[in-house]
């Protein structure tokens, strides 16, 4: 997202814009998925955290340093849901030099407690890229190479003060096959660009605290498993005893992902309310565009298009028909 693309409306709120990027951005995001793609789920991430001055700014209330800390609670705690066989670690950097805070561990109390004790420690100096890229690297480069190397990097400075060339240390992460994310807080750094575009991850600058999040949360989805990442057979156990009352459709739709809805302007559609949260259509930024099941032909709010593909992963209006089935093809 641009900021030049931020446009006021015609009371001169931004809001609207706002709100509709960001829903663009969640539905490129749900569109751009691809059905058989090898994904890598045992994932080992590092966060690099920017905790130099620039982070007692506040622009995000009440400072973008507590409001990033809250946002990575939820973050932390969504992670080890989805992720329950991949690994975090937290390390931060200011005053030149990185720290790591917590080791790669799938506990997620454990990182919760360093958030904690981070809202404590002051924001101060300047932040590293390449110390901390060096004190992750030095973890990372050493994990077996069919797991997925990650590194999320939240960064609110201008600059960094780097005691050599990044160029070398940027080198080294390409070498160790890590994939290097930048979620900026103030402007696009070219830099940052670079080292997310030479590492295969993404780079994104935030709008407002909503938008932090919601890029900050794009990462709790594995990404497509590296070419260079190895084919390794792991022993994994399962139970002898199966419960009858077992659901196995909650786990099908792996095989069987819900189709994507068609997106028509709510114009040029008869009804007006949603067919999942019953919210009546008003015509505003955020309903300007519904979302029509091809099965069903029931219609839906951009929330709920979002919900049912990202959690629930199936569709009330074909549910609550026996003579359609969601798995059919069209």
């Amino acid at each position: 997202m641009e900021r030049e693309a931020i446009q006021e409306d015609e009371s001169g709120r931004l809001e609207p814009s706002v709100t509709e990027m960001i829903q663009r951005a969640k539905r490129r995001r749900l569109l751009d998925r691809e059905a058989s793609v090898r994904l890598g789920i045992m994932r080992h991430v590092y966060i690099i955290l920017d905790l130099s001055q620039a982070m007692s700014e506040q622009d995000l209330k009440p400072t973008r340093q507590i409001c990033t800390l809250k946002i990575l609670e939820d973050f932390i705690q969504e992670f080890h849901d989805q992720n329950p066989i991949s690994q975090l670690g937290i390390i931060t950097t200011q005053n030149k030099v990185a720290k790591r805070h917590s080791e790669l561990s799938n506990n997620p109390q454990r990182h919760l407690d360093c958030i904690k004790k981070l809202r404590e420690l002051p924001a101060r100096g300047e932040p590293s890229l390449q110390n901390s890229l060096e004190v992750a690297l030095s973890s990372l480069r050493h994990l077996p190479p069919h797991t997925s190397r990650e590194i999320l990097i939240i960064f609110a400075a201008l600059t960094t003060c780097d005691p050599g060339e990044i160029a070398a240390t940027l080198q080294k992460v390409k070498d160790a096959n890590i994939r290097v994310s930048v979620v900026g807080l103030a402007a696009e750094l070219h830099v940052c660009k670079e080292i997310s575009k030479d590492t295969g991850g993404s780079f994104s600058v935030s709008i407002n605290d909503l938008h932090l999040k919601e890029l900050i949360h794009e990462h709790l989805e594995p990404p497509p498993a590296s070419v260079k990442m190895d084919h390794t057979l792991i022993k994994v156990g399962f139970p002898h005893q199966i419960n009858a009352d077992a659901k196995p459709a909650l786990c099908m739709w792996h095989l069987f992902p819900l189709k994507h809805f068609d997106e028509i302007v709510a114009e040029e559609i008869s009804t007006k309310h949603c067919y999942g949260c019953l919210k009546q259509f008003t015509g505003c930024t955020a309903d300007k565009r519904v979302y029509v099941c091809r099965t069903c032909k029931q219609v839906f709010c951009f929330n709920c298009d979002i919900f049912l593909h990202e959690t629930v992963h199936s569709c009330p209006g074909c549910a609550s028909n026996p003579t359609i089935s969601q798995f059919n093809s069209n």
